[in-house]
């Protein structure tokens, strides 16, 4: 089966057969590239959707990644990045190895056919001429052939005739030579030229156009071997990232199940624990008896009181349930969070402090290494002078020395309040003491009253209870009695209750959503503000449920943040 035998007459058709294939060919090439656009496309799409998703640093979604469910879900969106990677190498891959050869092969197969039908335009062109030689030859013999006949019968004719004379005679019977003459030498021309065309003629179509075609016929197998060696490759791409991808998907699954609903439940009470204790029982109220009732008689009480009025006030935060939720969020908004966290609640607290002191831990280790590889670097330069001036260190070794105190001073600090959350230390340190001693030195009568109660309040900071039954019932009767006695403190502002507050513990006032007071306390850094509703109704009320107004021109006033 070959083209030059079996085809020999089709050139034309050939021709347009070949283009054709080129024209499949650099359609596959243009499918190709389109595929690996779609590839680069793909894994760009599926990054950006990792991207997006990812938890932002240093912000609450970072920390919502403590759970296995979030950790599994931040796998996922690793393993979709590693994903997107292989989609991108099946892009790479597939334009060096398909789009970027089979190019090159193209401008190569367009140059190779190029050649080929020059070649089989020229054998044809040769041919033809040949045969216009033939041809004119062929005309020539057949004009001599019959003016060789006209002469001779000419000849005849003045042989025949008896009027002509003996030279005209012998003058046609010349002519007549010549033209037979003539007609012979047009016979041997014309076999000459009809011989050499015949053997053209069977060179060009039993060799010249069968190499010809049959390089073609090679050239178009070559062609389509290349496009299906290009296919198996296409397939070769996809298939060598298939194991990856399939790692990628089993550590999804590996995700997925190392899911603990367990552990989380857990996490969930470690991060919302408040460490209160739940609300005692209501004591009953006996209306049918004349009774003197207070304000503190209505509080939720710890059962572990027995009734005693006078242990209430040391003890009745307790088994107080706070509402130090809305609190605590409305003093992170005003900047206002304690630097010993004590607006939050106990277990809150001591996780909160125990970071602060793991974080303090980490940066004096940091400064230490510092320190350490500067008195390295000091003791080079005292045994190789040359390398440095030793004298030059010691201001910045005296700076680090100096940072490590700080910090450790700072860490002592955090520490001791951490061991007061935990119970290593008394309930109230000495700090905490000096920290309210303006408080104390401002209203000596209600120091040991309404100041601690707001101690114990709904930051859940201190959780005080008087050892001795005998002192409680001193500082109650003082502090009513003192608290009647003092002059009444000018006011220094307004503020606007945001929350209702139900003001069941001494020294607090009850307040509704809303209404409009005079402030004549500012907060202490304690949580609590004093405010009076007219001159016998005054009282603390949580910073957090009252939006402040201060008056700028009153005495002692400060500017409100």
């Amino acid at each position: 089966m070959s083209w030059g035998t079996e085809l020999w007459d089709q050139f034309d058709n050939l021709e347009k057969h070949t283009q054709w294939g080129i024209d499949i060919l650099e359609k596959y090439i243009k499918f190709v590239k389109e595929r690996t656009e779609i590839e680069l496309s793909y894994a760009k799409q599926l990054r950006n959707l990792a991207k997006k998703y990812q938890p932002k640093k240093n912000s609450k979604e970072e920390e919502e990644y403590r759970y296995t469910a979030c950790k599994a879900f931040l796998s996922t969106l690793n393993e979709m990045n590693d994903y997107a990677g292989q989609h991108e190498v099946i892009s790479e891959n597939m334009t060096s190895s398909i789009t970027v050869e089979l190019a090159r092969y193209v401008q190569e197969l367009k140059q190779e056919r190029k050649s080929y039908f020059h070649d089989g335009r020229k054998a044809q062109q040769h041919i033809e001429i040949c045969w216009k030689q033939l041809e004119s030859s062929k005309r020539r013999f057949e004009r001599d052939c019959k003016e060789a006949d006209r002469a001779q019968q000419y000849f005849e004719k003045m042989d025949a005739d008896i009027n002509v004379t003996k030279a005209d005679v012998e003058k046609a019977r010349q002519q007549a030579q010549v033209r037979h003459q003539m007609a012979e030498d047009s016979k041997a021309d014309y076999s000459s030229i009809l011989q050499k065309f015949n053997h053209e003629q069977h060179e060009y179509y039993h060799t010249h156009i069968p190499n010809i075609f049959q390089k073609i016929q090679e050239m178009e197998e070559r062609r389509i071997v290349r496009i299906g060696e290009s296919m198996k490759t296409y397939a070769e791409v996809d298939r060598q990232v298939i194991p990856i991808i399939g790692k990628c998907l089993d550590e999804i699954v590996k995700a997925a199940e190392s899911i603990d609903q367990k552990n989380d439940s857990q996490l969930v009470i470690e991060a919302y624990k408040s460490g209160f204790e739940p609300p005692g029982d209501i004591e009953f109220e006996d209306y049918t008896q004349p009774m003197k009732r207070t304000v503190s008689d209505n509080s939720l009480s710890n059962s572990r009181g027995e009734g005693k009025p006078e242990l209430k006030f040391g003890g009745k935060a307790k088994g107080k349930l706070w509402p130090f939720i809305k609190k605590n969020k409305l003093s992170l908004k005003l900047g206002a969070t304690p630097e010993d966290f004590s607006n939050l609640p106990p277990e809150q607290r001591r996780k909160k402090l125990q970071q602060k002191v793991d974080e303090l831990n980490k940066e004096i280790q940091k400064e230490m290494d510092q320190r350490d590889a500067i008195t390295k670097m000091k003791d080079v330069y005292l045994k190789n002078p040359q390398m440095g001036d030793p004298a030059s260190l010691d201001h910045k070794l005296t700076e680090v020395s100096q940072n490590i105190e700080k910090l450790r001073l700072e860490a002592q600090k955090f520490e001791a309040w951490l061991a007061e959350v935990e119970g290593r230390l008394p309930a109230r340190s000495e700090q905490a003491r000096r920290q309210s001693g303006m408080f104390d030195a401002q209203n000596p009568a209600t120091v040991n009253s309404c100041a601690q109660d707001r101690e114990s309040s709904p930051d859940g900071s201190y959780t005080e209870e008087q050892s001795q039954e005998g002192e409680g019932k001193v500082l109650a009767t003082d502090f009513d009695d003192e608290f009647d006695e003092e002059e009444p403190l000018p006011a220094i502002g307004t503020c606007k209750a945001l929350y209702t507050f139900e003001g069941q513990n001494e020294g607090t006032i009850s307040v509704v959503e809303g209404e409009t007071l005079y402030v004549i306390e500012e907060d202490k850094g304690d949580g609590w503000t004093r405010i009076r509703r007219n001159e016998d109704e005054e009282g603390y009320v949580p910073t957090s449920y009252v939006e402040v107004y201060l008056d700028k021109n009153a005495k002692g006033a400060k500017t409100y943040i």
